[in-house]
């Protein structure tokens, strides 16, 4: 599930937020979720790495 809209800490209200990637990381990619109005960190998300089949 991906968020599309997020209550901003600073704005007051539900915004439509831009997915921003932050970290590289063993366990998967760490993603931070950001108010287009003024630029706040709405929330943060890992997304583990696809499993990896057989070739």
């Amino acid at each position: 599930m991906e968020a599309t809209l997020l209550a901003c800490p600073r704005c007051k209200r539900a915004v439509p937020v831009r997915k921003r990637l932050l970290l590289v990381l063993p366990e998967g990619d760490k993603y931070e979720y950001v108010c287009p109005q003024c630029g706040s960190t709405c929330g943060t998300t890992v997304e583990a790495p696809p499993p990896m089949g057989r070739l």
